[in-house]
């Protein structure tokens, strides 16, 4: 089973990767591959380094470049683990490039939705490098996700969980779900 985690930044998908986690479900960050690549070009990361970064790639391989770089990945944890999660799907070409590659696995999408003021709360506690430090420059942000095609990744998405209260009450609702997809320590492994 690949378990895709779709939501705009900040919209709390680490929290699902970090409770999967505790069911023995790991994951990959397509963000962490679009890092790991401005590293490689010698590509600061700032907000303006990881836009060129994904622009790059996609002129080089395409509109599901970051995907074809997550591929690899996958398939390495699919070889110890009956699930694995992709954090930060952001278009049907990403998840049909998953289809295609993995046609024996149940691909199943998590939306996850937070309104843009708690969003930009959040990313302005996170204080990663690439996170906005302004409203204008989150705005652009979020255009440039929408632009990608995450909206209709999300608006295609299997369950879809809303992150706008407490932590304690997102957090009952991502254990459910896990439980719902039957989710078990015991059995995330082979």
């Amino acid at each position: 089973m690949i378990i895709c985690i779709v939501g705009m930044p900040g919209s709390g998908k680490g929290q699902i990767v970090k409770i999967f986690g505790n069911y023995g479900v790991p994951h990959v960050s397509m963000g962490d591959v679009v890092r790991e690549e401005a590293d490689k070009r010698g590509i600061p990361r700032t907000p303006e380094g990881m836009n060129s970064v994904s622009i790059q790639l996609r002129q080089e391989l395409g509109d599901n470049a970051v995907a074809k770089l997550t591929i690899p990945k996958v398939k390495e944890l699919l070889k110890k683990h009956k699930a694995v999660i992709i954090d930060g799907v952001r278009s049907l070409d990403e998840i049909q490039t998953f289809k295609d590659a993995f046609p024996d696995e149940e691909i199943i999408i998590i939306a996850v939705h937070s309104s843009p003021r708690k969003r930009f709360e959040r990313l302005s506690r996170r204080g990663r490098s690439d996170d906005p430090k302004t409203w204008s420059d989150f705005e652009a942000r979020d255009w440039k996700e929408l632009k990608f095609g995450i909206g209709s990744v999300i608006a295609l998405a299997d369950y879809l969980i809303v992150n706008e209260n407490h932590i304690e009450e997102y957090q009952k609702e991502i254990e459910k779900l896990a439980e719902k997809l039957g989710l078990k320590e015991s059995e995330a492994t082979s």
